[in-house]
């Protein structure tokens, strides 16, 4: 745990120290988020957070992790990589979303062949497609939340506590699965001393695909050797579950508008309703936190849960998450309060 604890202040530390840095490099060389209408953010703001992310987290594990799973952690950074650079591609450029999701498949296979791969299905080929699946929606569920000042990078900051909490409760120990998430949570703290309300830089895709990737990650390598595969992956969705719940809040709302999901932008993301609905910006950053944090609770009680216990729970939070659809549909579509007619 000593390590564990060396590699998350070493990450912090570069984190805090590299985040002004990149946001000097991204006035000068232009990388800055200019406002449109769908943002909430009103003047124009430095990009390239990502990168600092991105360095605070390689250093401290290439420095302080164990050398003995420096093979795994390649594989994993690799894929990292490519996403990163597609989002640092598209920060500065701007690039069509299927040539992103391109980027997302082409890393997620790498991570596949770097041998990190979803093991729930008896047939490899499914298996296989089933990482990649994964690793993409995650991946996209972080970069559709990095939305409003601080949420991303907070939302991951709580899920990789999670991580890293189930990582030392398991026997035998994870030391891969806490050391990455040691070196995230790290990263993610730095990097929100400058980026929460009012932000003075974003992570940009180059951040929010990194952490999204490191994430689905994390959670394909979790195991739970004293329960059954399904329940095990029961976990990481509770984990995850604002993200996928904002993902799926946005695609439902926008299908049901007739728009494509993956290219059309909007304010219909759960932070934008909170927001509409009359709460600060920070207290809509802030309630995400909080029922981040619940849906990871869940996911560790399951951990200790028999089988029925699990699945029960899990259908009750899938009840909760279709309900908060239904309503936020109801009450707020599109990220505007319904308007009431009278007379």
């Amino acid at each position: 745990m000593a390590n564990i604890a060396l590699i998350l202040i070493a990450a912090l530390t570069f984190s805090i120290l590299v985040t002004p840095i990149a946001r000097r490099t991204a006035l000068r060389s232009g990388i800055i988020a200019i406002p449109r209408s769908r943002d909430s953010h009103t003047t124009p703001i430095p990009l390239l957070g990502g990168a600092a992310i991105y360095i605070a987290f390689v250093a401290a594990l290439l420095l302080f992790g164990d050398l003995a799973y420096i093979r795994e952690l390649i594989g994993i950074l690799l894929g990292a990589t490519i996403v990163s650079l597609f989002g640092l591609a598209d920060d500065r450029w701007g690039m069509p979303a299927m040539i992103k999701l391109g980027g997302q498949m082409l890393a997620a296979t790498v991570l596949l062949l770097g041998g990190t791969q979803v093991q729930l299905l008896p047939w490899p080929v499914l298996n296989w497609v089933l990482t990649i699946l994964w690793v993409v929606v995650i991946t996209n569920a972080i970069n559709f939340l990095d939305n409003m000042d601080g949420l991303s990078g907070g939302v991951a900051t709580i899920a990789a506590a999670f991580f890293l909490l189930l990582a030392a409760m398991n026997q035998p120990r994870q030391v891969l699965v806490g050391a990455m998430a040691a070196a995230l949570i790290g990263a993610c703290i730095g990097f929100l001393r400058y980026n929460f309300n009012p932000a003075i830089i974003f992570m940009g895709d180059t951040g929010s695909l990194f952490i999204g990737f490191i994430l689905a990650a994390l959670a394909i390598k979790l195991r739970f050797l004293n329960n059954i595969p399904l329940v095990t992956w029961l976990v990481p969705v509770c984990v995850l579950g604002l993200p996928l719940f904002d993902l799926a809040l946005v695609f439902v709302a926008r299908v049901r508008r007739r728009v494509n999901p993956f290219t059309t932008a909007g304010k219909d993301h759960l932070s934008h309703r909170l927001h509409a609905l009359g709460m600060t910006k920070r207290e809509a950053v802030l309630t995400c936190y909080l029922l981040a944090g619940a849906s990871g609770l869940i996911g560790v009680y399951i951990t200790q849960a028999r089988p029925s216990e699990a699945y029960l729970v899990f259908a009750g939070l899938l009840i909760v998450a279709l309900a908060g659809i239904v309503w936020l549909e109801r009450v707020c579509p599109s990220g505007q309060p319904r308007q009431h007619q009278t007379g």
